[in-house]
């Protein structure tokens, strides 16, 4: 079908929360490239939000799939368990740093993920009360919504969210706040607020996906570790945007040495098949009764066969060192457009998780929302995928594939160079 069927049925079937603004439809997709319906090709650089660190259609991922259909595609693991859950249970619990033994759930998506890290914390602590913070993402259900950091689109138009979820701001320099500004409002939302006797979990990003590519520094995310430990709290680290490879190590939080209580993954875990995962220190997430975890489709046969063949992709394809190289090279480009460009600022990356800010000026730093979304909504006119994102939505992010080769990289990165002289940046 061609792209203009394909809007009509989508208009007249696909409900208005969940249709896509987009007018292209997808049809074939190889590494950082897709084609669209009508054939038109496109640079990739959201990689599906953060899902396609090695790529659309990794061969050995594609192969692994196609095997696990000649054999089993579904019994439900509650019901009939299967090799492929224990090996991912048992990979993830070996490259996971969580703190001692880890024991691992499956489930399905990275909202899924997050839901039941509060469910496992409280069954541990016996304590409700969860805090946050400001531009995190967790997800769309309600507990995650509840826990998002940014209002909309996420949560505007669904009612009541649930209670005993407390908020502390995220340590961002550029919008003014320090890592002690920050650290004194944490504490002091547990003097005013929270409870420390009713705390069952902080949760952290220790990038900002939504909220704009902010990395916490390493001694922020200690001192949370530390206030974890004096109240017996659970530190809870959100990794399903960060991680498998995005930041130069497996898991962002790598970078600080912290050791959470419980990680949440999924997106570039298994190269776009549906999974995520809860990893915990093994008390921890034995805490709640027996069939008390899990689903109908958690943890499928056919999306963990995708996990084990991503996971020897990194090794045998040095993907780690293909991310540092990547945001090195992102980085590089950043800085000129930051000389060049007046309205860019603030380049940032951890690895290849990399970011800059649009601004009306340097001086006064004033979000400029507007030119985001023209640089995005014009890249895809041209033939690029491109996203923004932030508080203020004036950050354009780039989760582009590790494995983007360097023509393709430097083509994209050279039209949004033209763009940004054509716009007079």
């Amino acid at each position: 079908m061609t792209n203009a069927e394909l809007n009509e049925l989508k208009q007249r079937y696909v409900a208005n929360g969940a249709a896509s603004p987009a007018v292209e439809f997808a049809a074939r997709a190889e590494n950082a490239e897709l084609w669209d319906e009508d054939g038109k090709r496109f640079i990739d650089f959201a990689g599906g939000i953060g899902v396609l660190n090695i790529g659309h259609r990794h061969p050995k991922v594609v192969e692994a799939v196609k095997a696990q259909l000649d054999r089993v595609m579904h019994t439900c693991q509650t019901v009939m368990p299967y090799e492929g859950y224990v090996r991912v249970a048992q990979k993830l619990s070996e490259v996971t740093p969580v703190r001692g033994h880890a024991k691992v759930m499956l489930a399905n998506s990275g909202a899924e993920a997050l839901e039941n890290a509060v469910k496992v914390a409280r069954a541990a602590t016996g304590r409700s009360g969860v805090i946050c913070f400001t531009g995190g993402y967790h997800g769309r259900t309600f507990m995650t919504m509840a826990m998002n950091g940014k209002v909309a689109p996420y949560r505007n138009d669904f009612g009541p969210m649930p209670g005993q979820v407390y908020r502390a701001p995220y340590p961002v320099e550029s919008i003014g706040v320090s890592e002690e500004e920050a650290l004194r409002h944490l504490k002091m939302v547990l003097k005013s607020d929270a409870n420390p006797r009713d705390t069952a979990a902080i949760v952290i990003e220790p990038v900002l996906g939504e909220g704009g590519f902010h990395a916490a520094p390493k001694r922020f995310l200690e001192a949370i570790r530390e206030i974890c430990d004096e109240h017996g709290i659970l530190m809870i680290v959100d990794e399903v945007q960060s991680g498998f490879g995005r930041t130069g190590k497996l898991f962002a939080i790598e970078h600080s040495g912290v050791e959470p209580d419980i990680m949440t993954m999924a997106k570039s875990m298994a190269d776009g098949m549906p999974i995520s995962a809860v990893v915990g220190t093994d008390k921890v997430m034995d805490a709640s009764g027996g069939n008390s975890l899990g689903g109908t489709y958690t943890g499928s046969p056919v999306s963990c066969a995708a996990v084990l063949a991503v996971l020897e992709v990194f090794e045998e394809e040095r993907i780690l060192e293909k991310s540092q190289a990547l945001g090195e090279k992102l980085r590089a480009r950043f800085d000129k457009w930051q000389q060049d460009y007046a309205s860019v600022a603030n380049a940032r990356n951890l690895g290849a998780m990399a970011a800059f800010d649009l601004v009306s000026d340097k001086k006064s730093a004033q979000p400029n929302t507007e030119m985001a979304a023209k640089l995005c909504k014009t890249a895809r006119e041209r033939g690029m995928i491109l996203l923004s994102c932030g508080l203020y939505g004036n950050t354009i992010r780039f989760l582009m594939p590790v494995t983007i080769s360097d023509e393709v990289l430097e083509e994209g990165l050279d039209l949004i160079e033209k763009m940004l002289s054509e716009f007079g940046a």
